[in-house]
């Protein structure tokens, strides 16, 4: 009787914050991001950097999404996208020998299942046959081999090239990437698959699609935890306990009857209008630590509670995720309504002024077209501030670091 007495006075609370919620939203009330972080996510990187775009045969991009345009869709597409931006972007040169930057358009994640999940087992020969290409037919790769080039990898486990995490350890990062520059989804602290200067970016959620279900910004949140997605996943973890560490299960198992959590497997037509009905939602790991959860939740307003130990979040210098996000451990879950209910009001009011930030949202969207301060411009902010180039970049003449014949013997097949 007392739990449920509890649950009453908190929900009573979760009506109070979404009144005050509802009157932020209604005056507009944002806030600033202070100091640094807020200059870096407001950087303008035209002026700063020029990226050339070597021209490759279609097979390697435009084909692959001719032959299956669902690819444009999924949370992989930033690779498609980023493609599209450079070649219309004030960054581009087409004179290579003033370039900073060099980058390959491969489209990696475009074969999907009929099911519209992205296979990687073909990513690292296409990968290679693309770097053997631009070896063959330009100087730019050889003088450096790649340590002034990026590649947008968007894998779950970026250019480990694989969705499970045991067996992307096991694969490492592809070694003709070993020096290049990974722009990638993938951010995990101390793990084989994210390497030093890596730039860790959002996924990709359509813009238009969240754009065409905002509802009125004096809607109340009167939902305290928001999470629709799987729990378990029985086809590929049939055992259970690997899939999320163990971590969805567990929020479905402590929290499935719990009153203060609206937790489903169902994805319904009203998914994104929940989202913006709610103070908190969940953005626990699934095979990856990241989804595009992330996106939603600071396009949405929704205070996002990142359960995913070691995770490196997207843009952490511009977007400051411990101020608009809470944090909570995997092995901390069973511990989920505690820690949510005991955050101040105040706390959780100041998250939702940061959030209600137009700049830190459209820092997490690849919109069409582009726009200042969006996803594309927080990459090539990344990049500009990696300008100059240190003295380690260019080898000497006839120096050589990579191993061409390096990795599992089914990556050296032809693609």
């Amino acid at each position: 009787m007392r739990r449920w007495a509890l649950a009453i006075a908190i929900l009573a609370a979760v009506l109070f914050l979404g009144a005050e919620a509802q009157a932020v939203q209604q005056g507009h009330q944002t806030e600033r991001i202070s100091g640094s972080a807020g200059d870096v996510l407001e950087d303008n990187p035209v002026g700063r950097l020029k990226v050339y775009v070597y021209d490759l045969p279609s097979k390697y991009n435009k084909k692959l999404l001719k032959k299956d345009p669902r690819c444009l869709n999924h949370m992989f597409a930033a690779e498609i996208f980023m493609h599209r931006f450079l070649l219309s972007s004030a960054v581009r040169t087409f004179n290579p020998e003033e370039a900073d930057w060099f980058y390959t358009p491969v489209y990696t994640t475009c074969d999907l299942t009929p099911s519209g999940l992205p296979l990687p087992f073909k990513s690292p020969r296409m990968m290679r046959s693309a770097i053997e290409l631009i070896a063959t037919n330009w100087p730019y790769w050889n003088r450096s081999e790649g340590a002034d080039h990026f590649f947008v990898t968007p894998h779950d486990f970026g250019a480990c090239f694989h969705y499970q995490e045991e067996k992307a350890i096991g694969r490492g990062i592809l070694p003709l990437l070993q020096r290049a520059t990974l722009v990638q989804t993938f951010g995990q602290k101390n793990h084989v698959c994210l390497k030093d200067g890596s730039i860790t970016i959002p996924p990709f959620a359509p813009p238009q699609k969240m754009q065409a279900h905002l509802i009125p910004s004096d809607t109340p949140r009167s939902i305290f935890v928001y999470f629709r997605g799987l729990f378990y996943d029985t086809s590929n973890d049939p055992e259970g306990g690997y899939y999320a560490r163990g971590a969805r299960a567990s929020v479905w198992e402590n929290f499935k009857n719990n009153p203060l959590f609206d937790i489903s497997t169902d994805h319904p037509p009203t998914y994104y209008e929940d989202m913006q009905r709610s103070v908190f939602c969940l953005c626990p790991l699934g095979w990856a630590p990241w989804s595009p959860r992330l996106v939603e939740a600071v396009v949405f307003g929704c205070i996002p509670v990142i359960i995913a130990d070691d995770i490196v979040l997207p843009f952490a210098d511009a977007i400051p995720w411990e101020e608009i996000g809470v944090f909570v451990a995997e092995e901390d879950v069973p511990k989920l309504d505690s820690i949510l209910t005991s955050i101040p009001t105040d706390v959780i009011l100041r998250k939702q002024r940061l959030l209600a930030n137009p700049s830190m949202k459209q820092a997490m969207l690849f919109p069409q077209p582009a726009q200042a301060g969006d996803a594309f411009h927080q990459i090539l902010n990344g990049l500009a501030r990696k300008l100059p180039h240190g003295d380690n970049v260019f080898l000497k003449p006839g120096e050589r670091v990579l191993n061409w014949t390096a990795g599992p013997p089914g990556d050296l097949k032809p693609w």
